[in-house]
């Protein structure tokens, strides 16, 4: 059998490979029926072939447009062209979403990533413009059904192996996010990039600067989600490329652990992370992940060298809640995601100190109250901020801090631990006082709040008792 021959029947055969939903089956009819042919095409196809979920279905076509729209009128429940300008159509159909592409073969002004667009003429002029290879395979729906796959994204995808359909200084240069996007689908399918894309990278890392803090956030947070955040966070670090996206993490290379039990803080963050994630119950867990991964960014900015030789980092929980909101910021992050992360990074060192037997019920009680709903991420954080090697001394850390959720659990039973408040609330304060609304009746509100955190639950008339005290003594 000649080779084209061969080369033909075997993609044949891996059409078997590709589920194809009834959905597109009915959308490859339509276009066959006008004269057009469709191809199912990167992760819809990638996804497939791995075995993944494929939820949403990317289409490519030779159909202009105003051609695509002309199909789905009538089959579609629902069409969108937000995207037309840059030849995509969306629509959906029986609750399944779908996007429909004309061939493409842009060009970039090397400035932005934004594409001149251009409309290709074939599949290959399509597939060649992809970021990688194994986003780079279609499947034919109408005429002669064909997996088409010019870049070898499946023996790619087999190897493990991350590459471009093109040069990779071609494709970064084109879009600098695709860097960003290789370390992604690094930590979610475990592949491993090919030497010349690391090297691109390495080399390229600068241009990620033309790229929006919103995009570059989107795919960090895609990034830390996926199943080997690790890989793809070493990945970037030895790039250069976390210097423009998360510097704070590079830099904590220059600190060693206090313990001397890491070669530096940096490694012991990326085992935390590592170990957090090891501890989530309800899935991936972007807040926990980000706080696993930046608890202690504020060590070089607080390390010390102290006379005994020992290297300490005094309040680096302070500096790093600072910095980690600033850096959050940066990235536009919610601000939601910033004040959670931020106050875990501020509240992970709280427990240190709990097993000399010191802590009295007023402590338990702060530090649930600081916590507040972020208790159990808290934690999580906290147990996994244990990496020492010493078996002894990591058993010694997790028995007191199962000892610390005991206590918590105990007055649980006996307080309202996860809402305190104060005994009298604003009116009644303000009744009892004979005063109006104002600042003095917030003083006096943060006072009893003092109080309870001190004494516990009082009873109506030793609160009264407490708040005529302090009036007195307050004018």
């Amino acid at each position: 059998m000649p080779p084209t021959d061969l080369l033909r029947a075997q993609h044949n055969a891996l059409v078997d490979l590709v589920p194809i939903p009834p959905v597109a089956d009915e959308l490859a009819q339509r276009f066959a029926a006008a004269g057009h042919r469709l191809y199912l095409v990167g992760g819809s196809v990638r996804d497939a072939l791995l075995g993944r979920g494929v939820n949403d279905l990317d289409f490519t076509t030779d159909a202009r447009p105003q051609d695509v729209l002309a199909a789905l009128a009538g089959w579609a429940d629902a069409v969108w062209d937000t995207g037309i300008a840059f030849g995509t159509v969306g629509a959906r159909r029986k609750g399944q979403t779908v996007e429909i592409t004309t061939f493409r073969a842009d060009s970039y002004d090397g400035v932005t990533r934004n594409p001149v667009v251009a409309f290709g003429e074939s599949i290959d002029d399509d597939l060649v413009r992809r970021d990688f290879s194994v986003n780079a395979m279609a499947v034919e729906l109408t005429g002669e059904r064909m997996f088409v796959d010019p870049h070898s994204g499946l023996a790619a995808l087999h190897a493990g192996t991350l590459d471009t359909p093109a040069t990779p200084e071609q494709s970064f240069s084109d879009d600098p996010l695709r860097m960003l996007r290789a370390a992604r689908f690094v930590s979610q399918l475990g592949l491993a990039p090919a030497p010349r894309v690391v090297a691109a990278m390495t080399a390229m890392a600068g241009e990620l600067s033309r790229i929006t803090a919103e995009r570059v956030q989107a795919e960090l947070s895609k990034l830390l989600l996926g199943a080997h955040p690790r890989r793809a966070i070493e990945l970037l670090v030895d790039t250069g490329l976390a210097e423009i996206v998360l510097p704070e993490v590079p830099a904590m290379r220059l600190a060693v652990d206090e313990h001397m039990q890491h070669k530096d803080v940096y490694v012991h963050s990326l085992v935390v992370l590592e170990q957090a994630i090891d501890r989530e119950t309800d899935g991936p867990d972007l807040v926990l992940r980000l706080a696993a991964l930046l608890h202690d960014i504020g060590k070089p900015a607080t390390r010390r060298k102290e006379a005994d030789g020992r290297v300490s980092f005094h309040h680096h929980e302070v500096v790093g809640a600072k910095m980690t909101r600033r850096r959050l910021r940066e990235l536009r992050y919610p601000k939601a995601v910033i004040d959670e992360v931020a106050q875990l990074v501020f509240l992970h060192l709280r427990f240190h100190g709990y097993g000399n037997g010191a802590w009295t019920d007023s402590a338990v009680r702060r530090y649930v109250t600081d916590a507040g709903p972020l208790l159990e991420r808290l934690h999580r954080l906290v147990r996994s901020d244990c990496t020492t090697r010493n078996r002894r001394r990591a058993a010694a850390l997790q028995r007191s801090y199962d000892g610390l959720e005991e206590r918590i659990a105990a007055l649980r039973e006996q307080e309202q631990l996860d809402a305190i408040r104060p005994d009298l609330d604003g009116n009644a304060i303000m009744e009892i006082l004979g005063i109006p609304a104002g600042p003095q009746v917030g003083k006096a509100y943060k006072h009893l709040l003092a109080v309870r955190m001190e004494q516990g639950p009082l009873t109506r008339d030793e609160a009264e008792a407490e708040l005529r005290r302090w009036a007195a003594g307050n004018g």
